[in-house]
């Protein structure tokens, strides 16, 4: 779906979102966006963490789940958000791209290894330097996308010297499974479910390519407004993290439902995110630069983005 459509989509089921008033002594609301994905703020909204503890600066929380990255950010662009939880690093060029006025909240540290070029596993195609003139399926882009761009050239290879399918996670799983598709190039949990499930091989993981880290973003006024409340989202959002990391059985056991997948498959991919939460620095922006350049270079962008015009939160 290009931006275009991304954005008609949003703006007709933005429609549907409240928009914000209040009165004064009337609690503000924080409008969070989310994905299933968004492991951390799921394990905040269930324990109803954060209404609880912004209960004292007169703020409740609203939730709003998305199933993908980009209308996530687009709403947040148009006002009918605050605050997102966590995209993938390929996602907000992409925002940058279509003009968004987002800050850069926070980021998970890096996870390289959550995010492969995957193969069968009786598949003959031992490097990246085999998959020319192959069919690799992977998400157009998706960090995946940027993934394969740097696998490719680090085996002086590029797109052009292979059959892109350009898939979603389910139909190139579908492909991948019925030998339609040579490789595919996905991130966790999917990867972990074709591992534990299809038996698949990883060829080349995101390590020193692609450091796969998840950002978290504002609505820039609002970040300007209350960085009270940032802050102590942010608080939050360390402390969820320390808590899934120390407690990998229990972690899984409660996220797989809401994944559909069993527990085994959730801690096998959680154990390859750190789920450590931080201010954005330099080396994310910097690699933020980079993923922008190359989906720019190959079309995929509308225009040339400059991250380092966005703002950066930092708490006081």
């Amino acid at each position: 779906m290009t931006i275009n459509a991304h954005r008609r989509a949003l703006l007709a089921a933005g429609l549907a979102l409240p928009s914000l008033s209040f009165a004064a002594g009337e609690a503000e609301t924080l409008r969070i966006g989310y994905q299933k994905s968004s492991t951390l703020m799921i394990w905040l909204k269930s324990r109803e963490t954060l209404e609880k503890a912004l209960a004292p600066l007169n703020v409740r929380v609203q939730w709003h789940e998305f199933t993908s990255g980009l209308p996530l950010l687009e709403s947040l662009n148009v006002g009918n958000l605050d605050l997102t939880a966590d995209v993938a690093d390929a996602v907000p060029p992409f925002a940058l791209a279509a003009g968004a006025n987002l800050t850069y909240y926070a980021i998970e540290t890096p996870s390289p290894t959550a995010q492969a070029v995957v193969v069968k596993q009786d598949s003959e195609i031992r490097s990246i330097a085999q998959l020319k003139g192959q069919r690799v399926a992977f998400a157009k882009g998706a960090g995946a996308h940027y993934l394969l761009l740097e696998a490719l050239g680090e085996a002086k290879l590029s797109l052009r010297d292979i059959e892109p399918a350009y898939l979603t996670p389910a139909d190139a799983r579908a492909a991948f499974e019925r030998g339609a598709v040579a490789a595919w190039v996905i991130w966790d949990p999917f990867l972990a479910a074709v591992q534990r499930q299809a038996n698949a091989r990883v060829l080349r993981d995101g390590t020193g390519l692609a450091s796969y880290r998840r950002f978290y973003l504002a609505a820039t006024p609002y970040a300007k407004r209350r960085p009270d409340v940032l802050a102590k989202v942010y608080e939050e959002l360390r402390s969820a993290g320390t808590w899934i990391k120390q407690n990998p059985g229990p972690a899984a056991a409660w996220n797989a439902p809401l994944l559909g997948l069993d527990a085994p498959t959730v801690e096998a991919a959680n154990a390859r995110r750190t789920y450590q939460v931080q201010t954005v620095d330099a080396a994310s922006l910097t690699e933020q630069q980079r993923i922008a350049d190359a989906f720019a270079a190959q079309s995929i962008l509308p225009r040339k983005v400059t991250v380092a015009q966005s703002p950066v939160w930092k708490p006081a």
